[in-house]
């Protein structure tokens, strides 16, 4: 056969510019379509062999890379169904495009729309590449091996060669800009990136070992790839063992997972994989997409976003699923009604998974919960469907370290934590140290505390005040103790124009000057044992701002300064002396009380103190002051 000239059927010129220009950020994905259809064509040959359709023998069907810096080659070699001519002619040299203007306008931000939609695997070759040869020798007998040839241009050459056996060789002979991919540790890269679990050998190179004080080649293949992984076995023959080895192989030198689900779906659509629960404490961004997406055992993505709901995107893990395809579009996982129902099936067997460990073994399930918690909150959060699965195993824990369902804790506070109005408060504290005074106070009172010290949990509160019959959630320190859970009507004291002047002058006088911190001063009639002077923050505005650190929607909140409320207890022998001392003065004679006095200075900055609010320069001075007080009293 001498060799043929022809011209690629193509409607533009600019095909192969276009594939240079606007693929060239994913260029790399050139190795994963040439291996994958490498993988194709063995899948086919043992398919028509168990049909009977081929009755040759298989022999070796592992496919084989090599690398020649020297010739400037890339070479992929398959012994599968191989090509004849007219199937040369008629899958890479006709490609249907319409426009040159409609295809740049619709695919140009979408490299892998590109190469999905038209079906240009093989040509992705061309982002690399100056030169691309196929040589080619199909299973069919009586037919004969052929040489494909291509410059980057519309224009290819066909001839007759020979070849040893069936299969197809791909030769890339690679262009000046990317002679990165001539190196030996960039090809493992990506082969290690996309084709570590194909189905078929995939061997680059040969296994070394180490003799005479050197590493030396051995004549084994050193086959890069585990034909069978994990997720494609049955979990059955499967232990703890081989689940967390799998695990660090994905994941190497990370903590062994919480749990994990070996999915197997058949129908309504093929779904396998595993999806683990990480150890989750903080800083969910960092956590993010781990999941990593297969079609047929080939990477596809490890952005799934679009795959599985928002929170599932915490856990860690693989999915495949044939029903997605190899190229896939963001537009695409969006609107594709097979993507929409993986989203949805995955989501229920995340619950259902949780909702298995919580009833069959709860001390578990407990033990882990502050690795869970955020996991399921950022669920509950953020998908309905999931909430109404997950509030049956979600957990409360309190200051003693006990844990509750929803249902289990309304049941422990709704005798004592009901107000006057007949709402349920449930009490919180967001840090057991620094807050340990406002809640040895609730507890004094019979109260109990809820720990909400996750970074989710203020999101958390305001959810459940919408999803609780009449509740509220209140921190612990938004207010003095006895208007946490208002009982009665308390009535507000009433003090002179001049009175409350002067005592306004005398407290805010012993207020340092904090940037973004404005104090505001109630006068309340306690109990005469309760402190004489408490510092407390608005529960919704404190609340605001904690959720503005968070969520851009709330960053006016975050702008806003600290606003703190001082609570003087008007019953407090201190106070009251306080108050009989100013009554009636003058501010020259008030002015001269607060300096011949520390006693009064003493107890706002213990005040502050508790709040954390006593920094620098006042808390050394109140160290100060506290020495020279004890040492003057002996």
């Amino acid at each position: 056969m001498e060799e043929k000239k022809g011209h690629i059927g193509v409607t533009t010129d600019n095909i192969f510019p276009i594939i240079k220009k606007f693929l060239y950020s994913d260029h790399e994905i050139f190795l994963r379509e040439l291996v994958s259809n490498a993988v194709d064509a063995t899948q086919k040959l043992k398919t028509l062999s168990s049909l009977g359709e081929f009755k040759g023998e298989l022999g070796d069907l592992t496919i084989h890379l090599s690398v020649d810096k020297d010739k400037g080659t890339i070479t992929i070699s398959d012994h599968g169904i191989g090509m004849t001519e007219e199937e040369i002619d008629k899958y890479i040299n006709q490609i249907a495009l319409s426009s040159a203007n409609e295809f740049l306008d619709k695919y140009k931000n979408d490299a892998n729309a590109i190469i999905g939609h038209f079906g240009l695997g093989f040509y992705s070759a061309f982002m690399v590449s100056k030169r691309v040869e196929i040589v080619t020798q199909s299973f069919k007998e009586g037919s004969h091996a052929v040489k494909w040839s291509c410059e980057g241009t519309p224009e290819f050459t066909i001839s007759q060669v020979e070849k040893d056996q069936r299969g197809t060789d791909i030769i890339l002979y690679i262009d000046d800009e990317n002679k990165n991919f001539l190196e030996k540790a960039e090809i493992e890269r990506l082969l290690k990136k996309y084709c570590r679990f194909l189905p078929v050998p995939i061997a680059f190179g040969k296994k070394t070992e180490w003799k005479d004080g050197k590493s030396e080649e051995t004549d084994e293949d050193n086959i890069i790839n585990d034909t069978t992984p994990l997720w494609t076995r049955k979990p059955a023959d499967l232990t703890d063992e081989d689940y967390k080895k799998f695990y660090q192989d994905l994941y190497p030198f990370t903590d062994e997972p919480l749990f994990w689900i070996h999915l197997n779906v058949d129908y309504p659509f093929k779904l396998t994989g595993i999806l683990y629960f990480p150890k989750i404490k903080s800083n969910v961004d960092l956590h993010k997409n781990k999941i990593q997406l297969y079609s047929n055992q080939v990477f596809i993505t490890d952005s799934v976003e679009n795959i599985v709901p928002e929170f599932l995107t915490l856990l860690h893990g693989v999915i495949d699923s044939p029903d997605i395809p190899l190229n896939v579009s963001r537009s695409y996982l969006q609107s594709d009604h097979n993507v929409k129902k993986i989203s949805g099936h995955i989501t229920k067997k995340v619950a259902d998974r949780l909702e298995d460990i919580f009833k069959n073994d709860r001390p578990q399930f407990e033990e882990k919960w502050d690795s869970l918690k955020v996991f399921i909150e950022y669920g509950m959060l953020t998908d309905e469907k999931f909430y109404d699965r997950a509030q049956k195993f979600c957990l409360l824990k309190n200051t003693d370290n006990k844990s509750f369902t929803f249902e289990e804790y309304k049941t422990l506070i709704s005798s004592n934590q009901t107000d006057k109005d007949g709402t349920l408060v449930y009490l919180y504290t967001s840090d057991k140290n620094e807050q340990y005074p406002y809640i040895s106070a609730a507890k004094d009172k019979g109260y109990d505390v809820l720990l909400f010290d996750g970074q989710l949990d203020v999101h958390l509160a305001g959810m459940l005040e919408g999803k609780f019959e009449k509740s509220r959630f209140v921190r612990v320190d938004s207010d003095i103790v006895d208007n946490l859970i208002r009982k009665d009507d308390v009535e507000d004291v009433k003090l002179e124009d001049k009175q409350k002047e002067n005592l306004d002058g005398v407290f805010k006088s012993q207020l340092p000057a904090i940037e973004k911190v404005e104090f505001n001063i109630e006068y309340k009639s306690l109990n005469e044992n309760v402190q004489p002077i408490q510092i407390v923050q608005n529960e919704y505005m404190r609340r605001m701002k904690e959720m503005s650190a968070m969520q851009t929607g709330f960053s006016f909140y975050g702008e806003m300064p600290d606003t703190f409320t001082m609570v003087v207890n008007t019953n407090h022998p201190v106070i009251k002396n306080v108050m009989s001392e100013v009554e009636g003065k003058d501010k020259a004679d008030v002015d001269k009380f607060v300096i011949e006095n520390p006693v009064l200075k003493q107890l706002v900055d213990l005040a502050l103190l508790s709040n954390n609010l006593l920094k620098g320069e006042s808390l050394n001075n109140f160290i100060k002051r506290s020495t020279e007080m004890i040492t003057s009293s002996k």
